[in-house]
């Protein structure tokens, strides 16, 4: 069984008499994970980061390390190490000093800052970078030396504040890459903070998304994607097409006046419910093969693929993704499989959700 290294546990932050930026939150993480905390500006994303490494106090709640409570031990006491949006490197000092500046406070001899300091940016590929002025670096090789001066005092949680955010696309997508690559190396806990759904999707073991001072659903990258919890989730973790429907009987649901086969199961007859399509899971027919029949509306090349809107007979709007070129004004249908077709009871909460689930493995 995974160890737990962080754990919540009804934790409340709140400023002033202003609303409550997290709300009673709880939750644990597992050593040696890659965490992302995906949500919007203003979702408490930041204020968590900032509560695990000690830049803020807990309103209310307990906050874990292993079995210890932390919520009284001050940030320099945690071996926690945190790498900010803006990098926080020193101009004055070089690549070298950078990295050296925590283990010289710690007042380690010569011998093993050096040792540690050059396996450090051997780590994150900037070995023979050590007399480089901070100026002379890029925008990428500054955030491998934050990381590395974040590493090198061998922390067991590293926070990253959305290190990518200043980064342009493509250096953007290649340190996505070195940076899963870098925590499968070392076996450190990561804990990344992004409002970029793609970044999440692509980095993490596991996502918690959160709205308003809440987390909203977590879980895998590939369970959160394909198994929504509500609408605010699958909103935010890529594109949807939602509808409202109605739950007709298990692996039945009927939307836009029509009832289609499903695998969804676990609800009330007749239930009201939503209803997510995911664009990707849309396939262009001739009107008269398709399942429903729509009106294309407008037309977006993307490079790998066309993004088409269309609108239906109820006036429903759909979003397509496909790498067949449609006009605007054509008649089409669209065609899905029920496996495509995912069901979320409204109101449901994530615990109700993970219980309805179990249910189904223990059905099957």
């Amino acid at each position: 069984m995974a160890e737990t290294i962080i754990r919540f546990e009804n934790v409340t932050k709140q400023f002033d008499n202003d609303p409550p930026v997290l709300d009673n939150v709880s939750f644990e993480i597992e050593k040696g994970k890659f965490y992302t905390l995906l949500g919007p500006s203003g979702c408490g994303k930041t204020t968590i980061l900032r509560l695990i490494a000690g830049f803020l106090e807990a309103s209310e709640g307990q906050i874990y390390l292993g079995e210890k409570v932390i919520n009284q031990i001050p940030a320099n006491k945690r071996p926690v190490n945190t790498v900010f949006q803006d990098y926080a490197l020193f101009p004055h000092l070089n690549v070298y000093e950078n990295v050296a500046f925590g283990l010289r406070i710690k007042k380690l001899k010569k011998e093993a800052i050096e040792e540690k300091v050059i396996e450090a940016l051997r780590f994150v590929n900037l070995k023979g970078y050590e007399k480089r002025e901070i100026s002379e670096m890029s925008g990428g090789q500054k955030q491998r030396v934050a990381i590395a001066r974040a590493i090198v005092n061998e922390p067991e949680v590293i926070l990253l504040d959305e290190p990518l955010s200043a980064l342009d696309l493509k250096l953007r997508t290649e340190m996505q890459y070195e940076l899963r690559d870098l925590q499968k190396r070392l076996g450190i806990t990561f804990i990344f903070v992004t409002h970029d759904q793609e970044e999440a999707l692509a980095m993490s073991d596991e996502i918690f998304v959160l709205n308003k001072g809440e987390i909203q659903q977590s879980g895998t990258p590939i369970d959160i994607y394909d198994e929504p919890i509500n609408k605010f989730v699958a909103d935010f973790i890529g594109e949807s097409n939602i509808v409202t429907g109605k739950m007709i009987q298990d692996f039945e649901v009927e939307f836009v006046e029509r009832r289609f086969e499903c695998v969804d199961q676990g609800f009330r007859p007749n239930e009201t419910v939503e209803v997510v399509i995911r664009p990707e899971d849309l396939e262009i027919t001739s009107a008269e093969k398709g399942q429903l029949q729509v009106t294309v509306d407008w037309m977006l090349f993307r490079g790998v693929h066309y993004e088409v809107g269309c609108i239906d007979t109820d006036g429903n709007e759909w979003l397509v993704h496909t790498t067949r070129k449609v006009r605007v004004d054509d008649k089409i249908g669209l065609a899905f499989d029920p496996e495509a077709i995912h069901v979320m009871r409204l109101g449901e909460t994530e615990e109700e959700f993970d219980k309805r689930l179990d249910s189904y493995d223990e059905v099957q």
